[in-house]
């Protein structure tokens, strides 16, 4: 413990620090050495020489640099828990800024997609009308230019004579401008009386056709109709004998049952009357039997070849004075065998017992040496340490007395953890 003091005492008095942290303090502490010469000069010299204001910002972002540093750093609920306030406070802004954003250009959208909506049905009112506009003037052209009576078949088509009104003399005419020629209508009377009456030809002709087409329909139902009702005749002339027949079958299977329930009565009572004689003969055959006459002879059959005679069960009356005098030696003699090995028992655990109690008092004898000498060396270790802290004691008197006179100061401290290199 006192080498590991030590070696601490020496870590803190010379601290370590890194290469890449050496450099820059070695840079900055030129660079401060640099402008603090420059301004000494100044103030000897007393000559106004003007200084690069380069050097100067980059010595006040170095400043400002080490400076959030160091609050950064040596803030502890910063450090401990990682919570950057002004980065989360950029995320929120950034992200209301966003949704604003996201907001207007929905805003955006909306609007055109009204304007949009509205352009469009404009259009296709706008076009609607322009069809009925033009739909309206074509139509009056129609009227005021293009009217039937102006054209030169307004006499063949209107019935009108002389529609048109040529100012030049028909003598001056040519033939393109013939209209009626001779002959053309000759026969027409003729011709439209014949066309009439082959109409009329044709028309009694469909006529009577149609006549024909429906007697042959009427025909055809009513021969429909005769054939169904002959079906259904048929149908009730089958349904009947159907009936009939039903009724002949149902009739002859009663008969059948009948006779079926006649016979099986007469087969009961005949099997009843055998039942009964049979039980007669048993009866019989038991009162005279070996069973109840209790004849000893009647259980017992001679098997011979030197054996036992084989025993009847159902036979059998019970044992005879000699098998009981036999089984009664028997069973004295297993109680005898049974005692004699009781008191055996008896004496084995007892002297199993004997032992027991031999084997318990040397392992109490065992356990109380082997107690006694666990105490003796709690003694002698409780004695060993006593003496080990007393040296201990007397050493750390040395150490805090006579060799570490000089305590650090506060001063000592505060020289540690100024930068946050």
């Amino acid at each position: 413990m006192v080498t590991k003091g030590i070696q601490t005492q020496q870590d803190q008095t010379h601290p370590t620090v890194s290469a890449p942290h050496w450099t820059q303090v070695t840079k900055l502490s030129r660079l401060v050495g640099y402008i603090w010469y420059i301004r000494e000069t100044e103030k000897m010299y007393k000559v106004d020489l003007p200084v690069d204001p380069s050097v100067e910002n980059a010595v006040e972002m170095r400043r400002s640099a080490e400076t959030a540093r160091k609050a950064r750093i040596f803030n502890t609920r910063l450090r401990v828990l990682g919570l950057d306030l002004d980065a989360l406070n950029q995320q929120v802004q950034e992200k209301k800024h966003q949704q604003n954003m996201e907001k207007q250009r929905d805003k955006a959208f909306d609007k055109l997609r009204e304007y949009h909506d509205v352009a469009l049905l404009q259009q296709d009112i706008d076009g609607r009308e322009k069809q009925a506009a033009l739909h309206t003037d074509l139509t009056k052209y129609w009227a005021t230019h293009q009217r039937v009576e102006d054209t030169r078949d307004a006499d063949l088509k209107c019935g009108l004579k002389g529609a048109f009104r040529s100012t030049i003399p028909e003598a001056e005419l040519g033939p393109a401008s013939m209209k009626i020629f001779q002959g053309e209508g000759i026969g027409e009377e003729q011709r439209r009386r014949e066309q009439n009456k082959k109409t009329d030809r044709d028309l009694r002709a469909q006529k009577e056709d149609n006549e024909r087409r429906l007697l042959v329909e009427k025909h055809r139902e009513m021969l429909v109709s005769k054939e169904l009702v002959h079906q259904d005749c048929r149908g009730l002339q089958l349904r009947t004998l159907e009936e009939e027949c039903k009724k002949a079958a149902h009739v002859a299977l009663n008969n059948y049952n009948q006779a079926l329930a006649a016979e099986q009565t007469e087969t009961l009572k005949e099997q009843h009357r055998r039942e009964e004689r049979e039980n007669l003969a048993e009866m019989r055959h038991t009162l005279t039997s070996n069973m109840m006459t209790e004849c000893a002879e009647a259980a017992a059959r001679e098997v011979g070849g030197g054996r036992l005679p084989l025993v009847l069960v159902d036979r059998w009356k019970g044992m005879n004075p000699e098998q009981l005098s036999v089984i009664h030696r028997e069973r004295e003699e297993q109680r005898l065998e049974r005692q004699r090995q009781r008191e055996a028992k008896k004496i084995q655990d007892a002297a199993w017992q004997l032992q027991l109690l031999k084997l318990s008092r040397e392992a109490e004898e065992k356990e109380s040496r082997a107690e006694e000498l666990r105490r003796e060396k709690r003694i002698q270790t409780g004695r060993y340490n006593m003496q080990l802290a007393g040296e201990q004691q007397a050493y750390q008197e040395y150490l805090n007395k006579k060799l570490y006179t000089n305590k650090p100061s506060k001063d000592y401290f505060y020289q540690f953890n100024t930068s946050s290199r």
